[in-house]
């Protein structure tokens, strides 16, 4: 199968081609809403600022075309600050609005701790996790980030499978439909986040 990256002019792409073409998938990246629009299956890698990300998109015109794809029922896998992306908004860029495919807003990591969060952590599961199948409750994955989706009670965790806590406890798996979403980096955690991403093809598929 054929997966599209979007390019977005930032991003880990070349660390995620990698590791899908570990797996023997074909990807390709696209830049536009032609070719968002022509996608089997979307990712979405990101890396950096909430705000240079959502600009971004809004720049290049493929916000539209994103939300369709989704809305399509497209295959999407958001990677880091491509879960960020699906709520409504962050307080890293409170001007801009995120593509509000989930409900809940973005908050820097809070308590006594250092950031950026980065290192191999460990994961909550709250719910059945269809991109956590296989996988052993005790694994570790790699995180790199300063803010996350709290969770709490409140609707913002209503699409959390899975969980991680530094600080505060936040969304690190969210699933909604075809919508999967991920804090930490499967393309850096080592054999579970290959299995990750192999039961995102397998979905996808």
């Amino acid at each position: 199968m054929k997966v599209s990256l979007l390019d977005y002019g930032a991003g880990n792409l070349p660390s995620v081609e990698r590791a899908l073409q570990r797996l023997g998938v074909q990807t390709e990246r696209v830049s536009t809403s032609t070719g968002v629009a022509k996608a089997p299956a979307l990712i979405l890698p990101g890396v950096g600022h909430y705000g240079a990300l959502i600009r971004a998109l809004d720049r290049d015109g493929l916000r539209e075309s994103l939300i369709a794809a989704i809305e399509r029922g497209v295959p999407f896998l958001g990677i880091c600050l491509g879960l960020q992306a699906l709520f409504q908004n962050s307080e890293e860029a409170p001007d801009l609005q995120g593509l509000q495919i989930l409900p809940g807003s973005v908050r820097v990591l809070t308590g006594a701790v250092k950031l950026p969060h980065m290192g191999w952590d460990q994961l909550q599961n709250k719910a059945g996790s269809r991109l956590l199948e296989g996988i052993d409750s005790e694994a570790y994955f790699y995180f790199a980030h300063s803010y996350g989706v709290p969770y709490s009670g409140d609707v913002a965790a209503m699409e959390a499978r899975a969980t991680c806590s530094y600080g505060g406890e936040f969304v690190a798996v969210a699933e909604k439909e075809s919508v999967f979403a991920v804090q930490f980096h499967p393309e850096k955690s080592a054999d579970a986040g290959q299995r990750v991403l192999e039961n995102f093809l397998r979905i996808a598929a």
